[in-house]
């Protein structure tokens, strides 16, 4: 089936979509030259693997599309699959919570929600020397990123960019609520001017972090300032945006 067709509909494991290799002829196969113009690049999003013919499905799920911002090549922008997953497998790059479990020598071992611990060296934080280590104790939040995530290793995070900053990684502050949500409304937070979230930040003030592994922090000034954020944002994967925004007014007159 060709890719364009299949927006917004249900897609299955083993599907292959169809792309053209040029806006101008009806080819069944994509193009994947190094020579291809940058601008009609494909991104292969989760859910999809590239194969000869074109997009491999991996997942069950809703296809989605993103046009190319340069301009509306038809083999540009980005394809992936919406799906409701709950086991998260770590990818490189991702921001996660994870939960200090073991210390091990110069390793601390976290839980990341996924099949295996990922490893977190002393070293891998702002200003970390052998002297001056952090001070990391089992049962800590840590925020930080995935620095190698892939089948054959174990995964392994660092809490610095590639410049050395912490960049608001690091340990999470003891107070606080953690709970779980699907990865779904996870990415649905984590888009740029999110709706939910502007929301929220005029009901209370609170400080907020996001895990792309399903994982959210929540403080506010009290206990029940907290607590209904959490409800709130729990809530919000089966709520109408009018839902949410009544809910949001009557917490608001109170």
């Amino acid at each position: 089936a060709a890719a364009e067709e299949c927006v917004g509909q249900v897609v299955l494991p083993g599907d292959v979509l169809l792309l053209p290799a040029h806006p101008d002829e009806d080819a069944e196969r994509l193009r994947l030259s190094a020579g291809a113009a940058p601008r009609g690049r494909l991104l292969c999003g989760p859910g999809l693997r590239r194969c000869e013919a074109g997009l491999l499905v991996t997942k069950c799920g809703l296809l989605r599309h993103r046009q190319a911002g340069g301009g509306a090549a038809a083999a540009g922008g980005a394809y992936w699959v919406d799906s409701q997953q709950k086991r998260y497998v770590p990818v490189k790059g991702d921001h996660v919570i994870g939960i200090v479990t073991a210390k091990a020598g110069d390793l601390f071992k976290l839980d990341v929600g996924g099949s295996e611990q990922a490893s977190l060296s002393y070293l891998a934080f702002e200003g970390a020397t052998k002297r001056n280590r952090p001070n990391v104790q089992v049962g800590d939040l840590i925020y930080g990123q995935f620095l190698v995530a892939n089948k054959d290793m174990e995964p392994e995070m660092v809490c610095i960019d590639s410049s050395g900053r912490s960049s608001g990684m690091g340990i999470i502050g003891q107070d606080g609520f953690l709970f779980k949500v699907s990865l779904g409304l996870i990415r649905k937070l984590l888009a740029p001017k999110c709706e939910i979230i502007q929301e929220l930040s005029q009901l209370y003030p609170f400080e907020l972090v996001l895990g792309m592994n399903g994982r959210i922090w929540v403080k506010a000034k009290t206990v029940q300032q907290t607590l209904i954020i959490v409800n709130i944002l729990e809530a919000c994967e089966y709520m109408t945006a009018e839902q949410r925004k009544q809910a949001l007014a009557k917490l608001s007159g109170n």
